[in-house]
């Protein structure tokens, strides 16, 4: 197969000439030279042009447009085209039309609008992929294929009577017969015990809490039915370009696709992301989405596929980025291992549902600040060719499950709750403390991370939890949070004081458990609305954190502990006295456990005194008392730092910036600026230095 990657980082993003009249193509391929654009995504929306009435095709206008691109010396990502069917297939086939949970038959109109179990769309989709593939195979421009675009963006489960039966279908495969299914579902309970496979449906709306294992087997369904789509046009593309790359856009953490399960089917990962420019930790978020495309490619470059130049056009308030923030964020993807930096879109739309959109050529033209920075970076870009292909090495892992994810979020459990946010308050922990983070699925080997962390891992197997068990004892320091291993992988309760075999690695078991944010409404209270009630805390004590004490939110478990040491403890409340964080030595590692969660600052200070219990030297040790955020990742023998941050910082770090040129040490770094240092790796007394500085008084 051919290689996905030039010798310098790819550079550009969607194209539509489609959206304008012929005449501007050319000025297009003209400023695409003046900006550094060599690749550019082709056809994702196109099937209506491509094919405008069923078996009917003209790709006259494409021909062109590739033609014009391969003479301008920029590389073509050429389009399945599939990801939204034309007026005429939903008025032909009205069937292949989504359905919610609730029975609303969705329209056509938009974009998506088709269900991905339809036979209908599925046989469509393959004839159109078929032809172009046919077309365009031998282009001398065509880089890699793009299949379909954001697969389960808006149409992520689908409730129809194709969907019921493809439903059906998974099922039986799954567990080969209804009586493996009842004891798998846990039937028994509320008279949910079926004869067959037939008596089946999808979780459509009921009238109290569906069954948890049918929720998530119907997750997971759909999640395979979007991937099944993906492989049905990948097949075709390998059978008559066996040589050209395939690839399709995932959407950093994304709820309703398992990326575990797609990621060994692309030939590259790639991913599209769109950071709120007025979050305060939009780029804490985005870092942690750069990480899991490296983390699904097994550490391999990726492809930043889609960005925003500025403002997007999907938020109730759509604020643009500021100055350099465009700029900021496309670093810190090169730097957390992404080869191509592209964007949505090259020029910005006129008409249609995302003219407002931001894009590289802007409606202003080029006489503005967004195309000055575009050109900026694509020039930048082009001086970094000697990091491309460079690893990013991890020091540490955090455990990501989808199943969990799924799980956890169900209703009819002891507190609503979100899955992401405590993943991320980890995930942005060891960020902020100058780590990279892979993330891994937990059956694997993770003996190689020094420290290994586990949040939530509500819905975990039997080989998640040996795994776990088997990087302590070869060494790794591993953090184990509440909510972990309630439940294996068909949801039913781990007995005997849930954690499973962690009990013993842990030397702990969990007696009972309090959502705190419920700990306001007392018998005879007046009821809080759940938006305005305050979470309640309770304090913690132990002297790794500041002061001695720590805040308690949200959760605590009732730990009773077998041979572990216990490190804090809960200083109020009902379970006053009670462990809230533990540590026991096992064999060569040792294996925490959190009873509770920790704001900011308490998760930093914890994390610092992990990376001292595992000698974990950070890139960069990072002052962040300001409240911003500069991010240090080394890839390759190259450090990056880059200040998200609102005020100017100094670089401590000895070297040369290979963006300016100048010596490191001594560097003033500016909101939103970037430094790329080229520096030997650190001596052994600075490693030292840095130890201590982060383990703290």
């Amino acid at each position: 197969m051919r290689p996905v990657f030039s010798d310098r980082p790819w550079f550009g993003g969607d194209y539509n000439p489609e959206q304008w009249p012929e005449p501007v193509w050319d000025e297009d391929i003209e400023l695409m030279r003046e900006a550094g654009v060599n690749l550019a995504t082709v056809g994702v929306f196109s099937w209506a042009l491509l094919e405008p009435r069923e078996g009917e095709y003209d790709f006259a206008w494409l021909d062109r447009v590739i033609d014009k691109l391969h003479a301008g010396g920029v590389r073509v990502d050429l389009a399945t085209a599939t990801a939204s069917p034309p007026p005429w297939f939903s008025h032909r086939y009205p069937e292949s039309l989504p359905m919610t949970a609730e029975g609303v038959r969705l329209s056509p109109g938009s974009r998506q609008a088709y269900c991905p179990s339809s036979p209908a769309y599925r046989s469509a989709a393959g004839r159109l992929v078929r032809t172009i593939a046919e077309r365009y195979g031998e282009h001398p421009a065509l880089q890699l294929w793009h299949i379909n675009n954001e697969l389960g963006c808006h149409v992520a489960r689908c409730y129809c009577d194709e969907s019921a039966a493809a439903f059906r279908r998974w099922l039986e495969a799954k567990y080969g017969s209804i009586a493996e299914l009842n004891t798998a579902w846990g039937t028994t309970f509320w008279s949910q015990h079926y004869g067959s496979f037939d008596e089946i449906l999808p979780t459509r709306a009921t009238p109290a809490f569906g069954n948890p294992a049918q929720l998530l087997d119907f997750d997971r369904f759909s999640s395979d039915e979007l991937l099944a789509c993906f492989l049905a046009e990948k097949a075709i593309l390998r059978e008559i370009t066996p040589e050209v790359p395939v690839t399709t856009n995932f959407m950093g953490a994304f709820r309703n696709a398992d990326y575990w399960r797609w990621a060994p089917h692309l030939d590259v990962i790639a991913d599209d992301l769109y950071p709120d420019p007025g979050d305060v930790d939009g780029a804490r978020g985005a870092a942690l989405s750069r990480d899991l495309m490296r983390s699904l490619g097994g550490g391999r470059p990726w492809i930043l596929m889609e960005q925003a130049t500025s403002a997007v056009n999907f938020r109730n308030a759509n604020a643009p980025k500021r100055p350099g923030q465009m700029r900021a964020l496309s670093y810190q993807a090169f730097a957390r291992g992404a080869d191509a930096i592209l964007f949505f879109q090259w020029r910005q739309s006129a008409v249609g549902a995302e003219r407002f959109h931001s894009a590289m050529l802007p409606h202003g033209g080029t006489d503005t600040r967004v195309w000055r920075e575009v050109t900026a970076l694509g020039a930048e870009l082009r001086e970094l060719a000697p990091i491309v292909g460079a690893p990013t090495p991890a020091q540490a892992a955090i455990v990501f499950s989808w199943d969990s994810w799924w799980a956890l979020e169900q209703r009819g459990l002891v507190a609503h709750q979100s899955y992401l946010p405590l993943v991320s308050r980890w995930h942005g922990a060891l960020t902020d403390a100058g780590l990279v983070v892979d993330f891994v699925r937990g059956d694997e080997d993770l003996s190689r991370y020094p420290l290994v962390i586990a949040p939530a891992l509500y819905v975990a197997s039997d080989e998640q939890l040996e795994q776990l068990d088997a990087a302590a004892r070869a060494g790794s320091t591993v953090l184990v949070t509440d909510q972990t291993a309630l439940v294996d992988a068909r949801l039913r309760v781990r007995l005997g004081g849930y954690l499973g075999g962690l009990q013993d690695t842990l030397g702990v078991w969990i007696e009972e458990y309090t959502p705190l944010a419920e700990a306001q409404q007392r018998p005879g209270a007046i009821p809080v609305a759940p938006e305005s009630r305050v979470a309640p805390t309770v304090r913690i004590a132990g002297d790794l954190f500041s002061g001695g004490q720590a805040v308690a939110e949200e959760w605590l478990d009732a730990v009773r502990v077998r041979d572990a040491e216990v490190l804090a403890t809960v200083v109020d409340g009902d379970y006053a006295g009670w462990p809230a964080l533990t540590r026991k030595a096992r064999g060569a590692g040792s294996a925490w456990y959190l009873a509770t969660r920790l704001g900011r600052t308490d998760t930093a200070a914890l994390v610092r005194v992990l990376l001292a219990d595992g000698g974990i030297v950070p890139e960069a040790v990072v002052d962040d008392r300001d409240g911003g955020f500069v991010e240090s990742v080394r890839r390759g023998d190259a450090l990056f730092l880059i200040n998200h941050g609102t005020t100017p910082v100094t670089v401590a770090v000895d070297g040369t910036d290979l963006v300016t040129g100048a010596e490191s040490h001594g560097l003033a770094l500016e909101p939103q600026g970037v430094a790329v240092i080229a520096r030997p790796v650190r001596a052994a007394e600075s490693q030292r230095e840095a130890l201590a500085a982060i383990a703290g008084p």
